[in-house]
């Protein structure tokens, strides 16, 4: 059974679009029991929460069911360490900039190499990153919506 994790783009978009979250929820609905939350994602979502009661909504309504039910993906030792060669090759190879990489990149090289260390798959808008990410890391991830 393929397990997901949700990049943290896709739970933002259902915040600010109702269409979006229609979405989210009918493929939660659907494939609950596949679904894990990344550490990463809970960061980033807590990290934009920048009010005490937006912070509170997130985790309860977010994160708290996933704890509850053990069912949080946290980055290893060695995915922290395959993150930062990740980011240390491409700035060699000049794909990116040293002092330019954004902490949503480190992130994402973080998420990448925890999905491909746990066969999670990972479902995000972010092509672009992850593309180059996936250059140097073989890890799976699809556009919004796959089926089981």
């Amino acid at each position: 059974m393929t397990r997901f994790v949700l990049d943290s783009n896709l739970y933002i978009e259902a915040i600010r679009d109702a269409t979006k979250a229609a979405a989210l929820a009918e493929f939660t609905v659907a494939l609950l029991a596949q679904i894990v939350l990344h550490a990463v994602v809970v960061q980033e979502l807590l990290a934009g929460a920048v009010s005490e009661s937006a912070r509170r909504d997130v985790y309860r309504d977010l994160v708290q069911p996933f704890e509850r039910r053990g069912r949080i993906l946290t980055p290893s030792y060695h995915a922290w360490r395959r993150s930062g060669e990740i980011v240390a090759t491409l700035i060699d190879r000049g794909a990116l900039t040293v002092g330019g990489v954004p902490r949503s990149f480190t992130n994402d090289a973080v998420l990448a190499a925890s999905c491909r260390e746990e066969g999670v798959t990972l479902i995000t808008r972010n092509r672009r990153d992850f593309e180059r990410i996936q250059r140097l890391e073989r890890f799976r991830f699809v556009d919004p919506w796959p089926t089981a």
